[in-house]
C-alpha cells in the first residue's frame, strides 16, 4: 500500500510549513503518519515514504544495454587501462603501502589493524553450482516444495534473514534484464544461457545456465558503520573482507537450501562473478543509483554489499522503489567532496557519459573514475571507502531525528542542499583524506557482533 498523503500533506503533518521543530519533535517517527506497506509478500515492511514504482529512478537505455565481460572493470582489468610500467609502479606499493604506514606510526595502520584487515577475508569458498551435501527431496524419497511465487519469494526472504542477509529482492529474468548476466566471467569462463538443456553445467571453459532458470535472487549484507567510518585505513578496509567472506557462506547455505527443497540456485563463481549485483538490487527495490555510481539502500545507505543469485525457483519479483535517494544525490555531493583521489562525479545532473572502458554505459548515472579510485587504494594499500563512510544515508537510524530527515528526502527535494550541509557539519567533519573517527578508538568499543545493528530496519527484530 503506497502512502495516503501527498507531498503538501506530509510537510504539514511534519510541521514544515509552520508548526515549528518543537511540534515536528513531538509528532514521533515517520512511520507513524501513513500505514507501512509490503511491495509483495518478499519483501519486508517499509516506511510509507518508500514508494514503488514502475521504473527505477536511474533511466535505462535498454537498447545500449549489452552482457559484459567482467574483466573490462578495474576490478578484474586494473592492467589494461596503464601502461605496464606504470601498473607494476602502482603494484609494487599496494604491496608495501601498510607496512610502511606502520614503520612510519601513522595512526590506524598498527600491526594489530594490519592482521584485523588481513584476518576477515577468511571464510568459506563459493562455487556457481554450490554444495553438493544438502540431499535433494527425491533422493530420500520425500516431495520437492511446491507454492505460489509470493510463497516462495516471502520463504526465500526469511532464509536468507535467517543466514545472515538484511535485505532481500526477486528480479525475472526476460530479454532485457539477462544482460545484466556477465558474457565472460572474472576468470574467463563463458556464461552461456542455454535452451537446450534444464540443467545447469560448468566446464573448463563455461558456466551454462538453463534458459528455464528465470528468477534472480538479490539481496544485501550489511558492513559495519564503525568499521567504516576509519577508512581509509585497514580497521575501514576489514568491513568489507568480513562481508564478502560472510556472503561466500550466506550464497553457500542459500545454494544448500535449494537444493533441499528441490530447485537449485547459480551463484558467483567468486566475487563479482555472474552478473551486476547492485543493479539487479536497483530493479528489485532494495535501493536506488547514486552519486557512488552504486546502490543506496533505505536501510542502511551505501553500507551493505549487494549479491545475486539464479534459479529455477519461481518467485514473485519486486519493484523498484524511490525514497529520493536518487534525487538528494544531485544536490548533495558529499562523496565526490571527501573522495580523496577525485574519482567521483561532481555534475549536479546524471548522465550516459561514461569515463572509460569499465564502465559499460547505458544507464543515466554518475559514471566514476574507477582507475582512479583504484590507484588510490595501492597508495593507502586498503580499499578505502571514504565515500562510504560520508554518505549522509550511512548515518545510523535509531534516533527520531534521522527517521524524520530519512522522511523528508523521500517527500521533497526543498530541503536536499540544507539537510546535506547538515551531516557534513555534524556527521563529517574530518579532513577528505583521513578517517572521519579514530582508529584506535575502535579497539575500545563494545562492539556488535560482526559490527553491525541487525534490528536497523526491521520492525520485529
Amino acid at each position: 500500500m503506497t502512502s495516503s498523503l501527498n507531498r503538501r500533506e506530509f510537510l504539514k503533518e511534519m510541521g514544515l510549513l509552520g508548526m515549528g521543530a518543537a511540534t515536528v519533535a513531538a509528532l514521533g517517527p515517520i512511520e507513524e503518519f501513513g500505514e507501512s506497506w509490503s511491495d509483495k509478500p518478499g519483501m519486508l515492511a517499509r516506511p510509507n515514504w518508500v514508494r514503488t514504482i514502475g521504473q527505477p529512478t536511474a533511466e535505462i537505455d535498454w537498447e545500449a544495454i549489452y552482457r559484459f565481460d567482467e574483466r573490462n572493470t578495474v576490478r578484474r582489468g586494473w592492467s589494461k587501462y596503464m601502461d605496464a610500467e606504470a601498473f607494476q609502479a602502482v603494484q609494487d606499493q599496494n604491496a608495501i603501502a601498510v607496512y610502511e604506514r606502520n614503520r612510519a606510526g601513522q595512526v590506524g595502520y598498527s600491526t594489530r589493524d594490519i592482521a584485523l584487515y588481513r584476518a576477515s577475508g577468511i571464510g568459506a569458498t563459493q562455487s556457481f553450482l554450490g554444495p553438493d551435501n544438502v540431499a535433494k527431496p527425491e533422493e530420500n524419497g520425500i516431495p520437492r516444495w511446491e507454492g505460489t511465487p509470493e510463497e516462495a519469494s516471502e520463504m526465500i526472504r526469511s532464509a536468507l534473514r535467517a543466514f545472515g542477509a538484511a535485505t532481500v529482492g526477486f528480479v525475472e529474468l526476460d530479454a532485457n534484464t539477462e544482460k545484466l548476466i556477465y558474457a565472460i566471467d572474472p576468470d574467463g569462463k563463458e556464461l552461456v544461457i542455454s535452451e537446450d538443456t534444464e540443467v545447469p553445467e560448468e566446464t573448463e571453459t563455461q558456466r551454462i545456465i538453463p534458459k528455464s532458470a528465470r528468477w534472480v535472487i538479490t539481496w544485501t549484507v550489511q558492513m559495519s558503520q564503525e568499521a567504516m567510518l576509519r577508512s581509509p585505513t585497514p580497521v575501514g578496509a576489514a568491513t568489507t573482507a568480513l562481508t564478502y567472506a560472510e556472503n561466500r557462506a550466506i550464497q553457500s547455505r542459500l545454494q544448500g537450501f535449494l537444493r533441499g527443497i528441490g530447485y537449485y540456485g547459480l551463484g558467483e563463481s567468486e566475487t563479482n562473478a555472474l552478473g551486476i549485483a547492485p543493479a539487479f538490487g536497483v530493479l528489485a527495490g532494495l535501493g536506488e543509483m547514486s552519486r557512488l555510481n552504486r546502490m543506496i539502500t533505505p536501510e542502511y545507505g551505501p553500507m551493505v554489499r549487494a549479491f545475486k543469485m539464479v534459479t529455477n525457483l519461481p518467485v514473485a519479483p519486486t519493484s523498484p522503489i524511490d525514497a529520493g535517494i536518487m534525487n538528494f544525490c544531485r544536490t548533495c555531493k558529499t562523496c565526490a567532496t571527501y573522495c580523496p583521489s577525485g574519482a567521483l562525479n561532481t555534475n549536479s545532473e546524471p548522465s550516459y557519459e561514461t569515463q572509460g572502458a569499465w564502465s559499460r554505459g547505458g544507464v543515466r548515472t554518475w559514471y566514476e573514475n574507477s582507475l582512479s579510485c583504484r590507484n588510490y587504494w595501492a597508495e593507502v594499500g586498503t580499499n578505502c571507502g571514504i565515500c562510504f563512510a560520508v554518505c549522509p544515508f550511512s548515518v545510523k537510524d535509531r534516533a527520531l531525528i534521522h527517521s524524520m530527515v530519512k522522511g523528508v528526502i523521500g517527500t521533497t527535494t526543498i530541503f536536499n542542499s540544507a539537510l546535506a550541509e547538515l551531516s557534513r557539519t555534524v556527521y563529517s567533519p574530518g579532513p577528505k583524506d583521513q578517517p572521519q573517527k579514530d582508529p584506535e578508538e575502535w579497539w575500545r568499543l563494545d562492539y556488535a557482533e560482526f559490527g553491525i545493528d541487525s534490528r536497523q530496519g526491521h520492525a520485529d527484530a
